[in-house]
């Protein structure tokens, strides 16, 4: 099941939580530097994955609480084990880490396992189950759960070995290698490349962690071998994809799962209200733009000035087509945003969608998903986009061996992003993205062969509900704009909850996605952090199976924003 393995020691200035980092470390606005830019080492690498992974989740800016209301940031010292592991009919494996810190008692054995936020490599989830586990003396096993920051670079025919380092094709034991025609150009990455549709096997990369480190800790610990699941506690935790996955995981046969938490998961099931992720989020990437011209007072970044002439010119698009109506723009704003409310948006989802429509995050994850979905290679998406590095007008360029190096560390697993961008072949003024986005949107309820495709591999990713008796804690924020909570965790839970499962539900007020964003004074002082929640929903599971109290209830956490230039305090969580 398993395969490249290596290990490695992590002490003094090189820990497990922060690779030496500390606290002042990750706030740092540069990331660790590399000797020479185009040839880091396996030690850089990992130093600067572990810097933009921790950002890339957490609110770490002075006065956001890190540290000091919630989480840690302590030095672990203590052993890495890595291997790739392959699910059952899969055409190319994902990565398995188990994180074993040097105070893990074999007396009291507890893994926490988990998956990457988002498509982030190995590293993805450092910040959630790193954070709570390690300092407690867990190991923690991480997946990247089939996605992740393995880019092959079709120009140069390289790719990334087992410690984050590039070689060329043929070196053994590349991570990911593309089925792709030789004359390729561009970058491939596993989560549109592969071939396979990870999402449909989030579950089982998680339980294929678990194993992983039950193997691991064999190896490491002899003396007290053998783990198994009857003797270790192993509990699930995740955010955003990765809290889908622990819930797809929860779904699994077997009594080897303890207990999980799913901090704003995206999850799809049948159910009243449910919807999937690219049904949402092409809808979003089409209407949003428009929609949220009806708004006053938007967050910021974007700035409002720099996007409204962009916005406009989605108004006008969608009146042509006769999507919304209206003679003006601002007519034609208020149809979009009433469209998106009867469609089950609700007002606090399309104003922090603001990050999603300024970042061009929609249409990002729409183009990697449609291509995942349909399990297409290189060269093949139904709507012709592709990846590449990009020159100033957005053609595609070879890109450079010092942005190649640094892929593996820097990129979140869906470009744009770390010098990759996506190439859209029917870009054109004065909407420019709109035609690219009218066939993704086309693909979810089309007839076509592409569309059918596509949808297959939507219906593939479906939920089921969680085993009996597994306790489960879902924790959402209201005011998520990039996973709504109406269309995700309010269903799965309602169906959970109706069937008898023991599932219990906080929903946050004044919470969006994104705590990585909470470093931005806009958004700092309207929206307070998911992650200390998640971190209580894990404290009051372990004291629950430890037999110290009942699960938590559930609640809607009345919370207070911390307004303009204040720090956060314990009274604005309003903790339960």
């Amino acid at each position: 099941m398993f395969s490249a393995q290596r290990s490695s020691e992590h002490r003094g200035q090189d820990d497990l939580l922060t690779a030496g980092l500390g606290i002042d470390g990750l706030r740092a606005m540069a990331p660790p530097a590399f000797a020479d830019a185009g040839h880091p080492t396996a030690q850089e690498l990992r130093r600067r994955a572990i810097w933009s992974n921790w950002r890339g989740i957490a609110d770490l800016a002075p006065g956001g609480g890190y540290g000091e209301l919630f989480g840690s940031v302590a030095a672990v010292p203590g052993r890495e084990f890595h291997a790739y592991a392959k699910v059952p009919g899969a055409n190319h494996p994902h990565r398995v880490m188990l994180q074993l810190p040097d105070a893990f008692d074999a007396g009291k054995r507890c893994v926490v396992v988990t998956a990457s936020s988002g498509s982030r490599g190995i590293y993805g989830s450092i910040a959630v189950a790193g954070a709570w586990g390690l300092p407690r003396g867990c190991a923690v096993a991480y997946t990247d759960k089939g996605a992740g920051t393995d880019y092959f670079d079709l120009d140069t025919r390289t790719g990334v070995t087992p410690d984050g380092t590039r070689a060329a094709l043929g070196a053994p034991d590349l991570a990911f290698v593309p089925n792709a025609p030789v004359n390729a150009s561009g970058v491939a990455f596993r989560h549109a490349h592969s071939g396979d549709n990870p999402e449909a096997d989030w579950g089982r990369h998680v339980r294929q962690a678990a194993e992983f480190a039950l193997q691991a800790l064999d190896e490491a610990l002899p003396g007290a071998a053998p783990f198994t699941f009857d003797n270790t506690r192993v509990i699930a935790v995740g955010i955003s994809n990765g809290g889908g996955a622990v819930l797809r995981a929860a779904e699994l046969e077997g009594d080897w799962l303890d207990a999980v938490v799913a901090g704003e998961p995206n999850v799809f099931l049948d159910a009243p209200g449910a919807r999937s992720l690219y049904d949402y989020t092409t809808e979003a990437a089409l209407l949003m733009p428009c929609a949220q011209l009806h708004l006053q007072g938007l967050p910021q970044p974007p700035l409002a000035a720099q996007v409204a002439p962009l916005w406009t010119a989605r108004c006008a698009s969608l009146a042509a087509a006769g999507l919304v109506g209206g003679s003006d723009t601002a007519s034609q704003a208020q149809s979009a945003y009433e469209r998106m409310l009867a469609s089950g948006w609700t007002e606090g989802a399309i104003r922090a969608g603001v990050l999603s429509t300024g970042f061009d995050l929609w249409r990002a994850v729409a183009a990697t998903y449609a291509s995942a979905y349909g399990r297409y290679g290189v060269g093949e998406h139904p709507c012709g986009f592709s990846f590449a590095a990009q020159a100033p007008d957005f053609s595609a360029r070879a890109a450079t061996a010092a942005e190649q190096a640094a892929w593996w560390s820097d990129a979140s697993g869906i470009p744009p992003g770390a010098g990759v961008g996506l190439v859209d072949r029917s870009l054109a003024p004065p909407d420019f993205g709109y035609a690219g986005l009218q066939c993704l949107r086309a693909l979810n309820a089309g007839d076509g062969e592409d569309a059918k495709r596509v949808q297959a591999g939507i219906a593939g990713t479906r939920a089921q509900l969680p085993r009996a008796r597994l306790p489960v804690v879902v924790v959402h924020g209201t005011d998520d704009g990039l996973v709504p909570m109406a269309f995700s965790s309010a269903p799965y839970v309602a169906a959970a909850q109706a069937a008898g499962r023991e599932v219990r539900f906080w929903q946050v007020r004044n919470a969006q996605h994104f705590d990585g964003f909470l470093g931005l004074p806009d958004y700092a002082a309207r929206y307070v952090p998911l992650l200390p929640y998640v971190y209580a929903a894990l404290d009051r599971v372990s004291a629950h199976l430890d037999g110290d109290g009942a699960l938590p209830v559930d609640g809607v956490i009345e919370t207070v924003p911390r307004g303009a230039g204040k720090a956060l305090e314990a009274g604005n969580l309003a903790m339960p």
